[in-house]
């Protein structure tokens, strides 16, 4: 037998009051940050398409081969001309914008707080429950608040992006400094090293396997977080999803789709192989 409760508990009822007072408090510091991350994702977005197309190709395939080897140039010409070949160029570099900018803010913020967490246990116990729920919810659920108080396109995509692809760079960067092993530490403290130049030159070397793991994992999972901002207006490559899916173009949202794979790739092999190319030894 059913049980009706003569209530229903709505989250809306306490959310909306709340958001309506950030709003109405708040506004001037949500206008400036909008303003800031508009601009950066212009200034981004304006050197991404700063040449023609073929000629932005060539360039990336240039740096592709510079930065890691030919294959990886191969894989920019492949990716891109593809992009290019079918018409959906402009939404591609909307889509790397917000990517790119969407990753160096996530890093930024969560490569010095997992080394934080690396060296406070207390603070490690306080973040685990916090990460475990950010993992688990599902990512479009990240677009809600951030739609609410920023409104729609491509500042609420990018907050939600990066919220989104912070924690498993924090995490990765927590559990790589804390499998460094102790004998490498202690040769540190026995050589009078401060604690910065341990850091430097023993536990990031080290941890760099796993750090790199982390880095690919927070580009991906923005990639796919803006891709999924096209429902809110954010541009870019997911936009042309949902119009496909909406209007039931399957050609759209084919071409759509197997640009997104090809950016996800380009993205993934050149990250993985600059990273991680040997040094060359000075003089």
């Amino acid at each position: 037998m059913t049980t009706i409760l003569p209530f229903t508990i709505s989250p809306g009822n306490f959310v909306a009051p709340a958001a309506s007072w950030l709003n109405t408090n708040f506004h001037p510091l949500f206008a400036a940050i909008t303003s800031v991350a508009d601009a950066i994702l212009n200034a981004v977005l304006a050197v991404l398409t700063a040449l023609p197309p073929l000629w932005m190709i060539a360039v990336v395939a240039v740096l592709a081969w510079l930065v890691a080897n030919w294959r990886v140039s191969l894989l920019a010409i492949f990716s891109l001309g593809f992009c290019w070949a079918m018409g959906l160029w402009n939404a591609a570099m909307q889509t790397v914008d917000l990517v790119i900018v969407a990753v160096v803010i996530a890093v930024a913020i969560a490569f010095p707080m997992g080394i934080w967490a690396s060296r406070d246990k207390r603070v490690e116990r306080t973040l685990r429950p916090v990460l475990d729920v950010m993992q688990t919810v599902p990512p479009w659920v990240y677009l809600i608040p951030a739609v609410i108080i920023f409104s729609l396109g491509r500042v609420p995509a990018l907050i939600a992006t990066v919220v989104y692809g912070a924690p498993p760079m924090l995490r990765l960067t927590t559990l790589a400094l804390n499998q460094v092993p102790k004998p490498f530490l202690e040769l540190g403290d026995a050589l009078g090293s401060a604690r910065s130049t341990t850091l430097w030159k023993i536990e990031l070397p080290l941890a760099k396997p796993t750090l790199l793991v982390g880095l690919n994992q927070c580009i991906l999972l923005s990639l796919a977080m803006v891709v999924l901002a096209g429902l809110v207006g954010a541009g870019g490559l997911g936009s042309e999803v949902t119009r496909g899916l909406s209007r039931m173009e399957m050609g759209v949202g084919l071409r759509a789709g197997l640009s997104i794979v090809a950016i996800a790739l380009l993205l993934d092999r050149l990250s993985r192989a600059a990273l991680d190319r040997p040094r060359r030894p000075a003089g």
